[in-house]
């Protein structure tokens, strides 16, 4: 108890004597007060006593999917500023390969009785993954907000990025340079943002009077290696245009055409999605669909915190638009390249 309270009073900056004061219900301390010693409690890992139990902390479980890409530590540390500034502290939660998985951090961070928690491209994104700890959440009550496009059935806020739209000015942006050849590379089938990105694909291309073949069509993890391998079968099959649903899977592209001894982009263009960190600095720059992270992440913490505060929040989807940003890696259209 003696180390307990040391450990409190050190984090928050105070007397042992006033943690002593908080963790008896004792009067005589701030509610400020009382609140940085109920949340220092929780990031240190203590229990707080029996009768704070019931009370959330100010704790807000941010869940990732991973750190690889910078996509999510990007939208991360908006979030993180933006719940700072309404006096909440995150409580960074990763997966990793063989790890703690998604629905093992519910479960820890409701025993935490935290406040909310915003998920960042999850397995509610996937169809035929288990979602049984949504469900959980949803039955407890707990505010949460979801990033961008999940499955029908999930009745959270969501904040996304607009897939269609995403897809139309990549689109149209190939298609100007005189691009016939198009293919596009996405998540796995059952990714709800990657199906979205498809069907847009295909009304766009349809419009042009092209088809998007489902050969052209190459699914993969998130990775730069799931990139590579996807965009070398399309370059088998002559495309001149690739458009791919991240920057790691763009960069994976880049490198299948120079493994064929491919210029880009005088030989085939490539554009990435997000625009995340040190794409200006890659050989050659990407071209890419910048998502608008600083609103996004803004608006979900304000959907949390208004839901909190009990205002009535909309459980409809927030759509933003992402916007086309022309670098080098896309080019004018010259005769596909001869495949093997």
């Amino acid at each position: 108890m003696t180390r307990r309270l040391a450990e409190v009073a050190r984090k928050v900056g105070v007397s042992e004597a006033t943690v002593s004061r908080v963790l008896n219900g004792k009067p005589g301390v701030s509610e400020q007060t009382r609140e940085a010693v109920l949340t220092a409690l929780d990031v240190l890992g203590y229990e707080r006593p029996t009768q704070l139990r019931g009370e959330r902390s100010r704790l807000v479980g941010l869940v990732l999917p991973e750190l690889q890409n910078p996509i999510f530590p990007a939208f991360a540390e908006v979030v993180s500023s933006a719940l700072a500034q309404q006096g909440f502290t995150p409580v960074l939660c990763t997966q990793t390969a063989g790890g703690v998985s998604e629905a093992d951090y519910v479960e820890l961070l409701l025993q935490q009785q935290v406040s909310g928690v915003i998920f960042f491209g999850g397995l509610y994104a996937q169809a035929e993954s288990p979602h049984e700890h949504y469900e959980r959440l949803a039955r407890r009550g707990l505010p949460t907000v979801l990033m961008n496009a999940a499955i029908p059935d999930l009745d959270f806020p969501q904040v996304s990025c607009d897939d269609a739209v995403a897809v139309e000015q990549g689109a149209g942006h190939l298609l100007s340079l005189g691009h016939r050849r198009i293919g596009v590379v996405l998540g796995p089938p059952d990714h709800m943002p990657s199906r979205r990105k498809l069907a847009a694909a295909r009304t766009v291309l349809e419009g042009a009077g092209l088809e998007l073949e489902e050969a052209d069509v190459a699914h993969a993890l998130f990775s730069l290696e799931g990139g590579q391998a996807a965009a070398a079968r399309l370059l088998q099959r002559g495309v001149t245009g690739i458009i791919c649903a991240s920057d790691p899977l763009a960069l994976g592209a880049v490198r299948a055409a120079r493994r064929r001894r491919l210029d880009v982009p005088r030989d085939v263009s490539i554009i990435g999605y997000d625009d995340s960190s040190f794409m200006t600095c890659t050989d050659p720059p990407l071209t890419t669909i910048r998502q608008p992270i600083e609103a996004m992440g803004r608006a979900a913490v304000e959907l949390l915190v208004g839901e909190l505060a009990g205002a009535k929040v909309t459980h409809d989807e927030l759509l933003f638009e992402p916007e086309l940003v022309v670098r080098g890696s896309t080019g004018l259209a010259r005769e596909s390249p001869a495949s093997d």
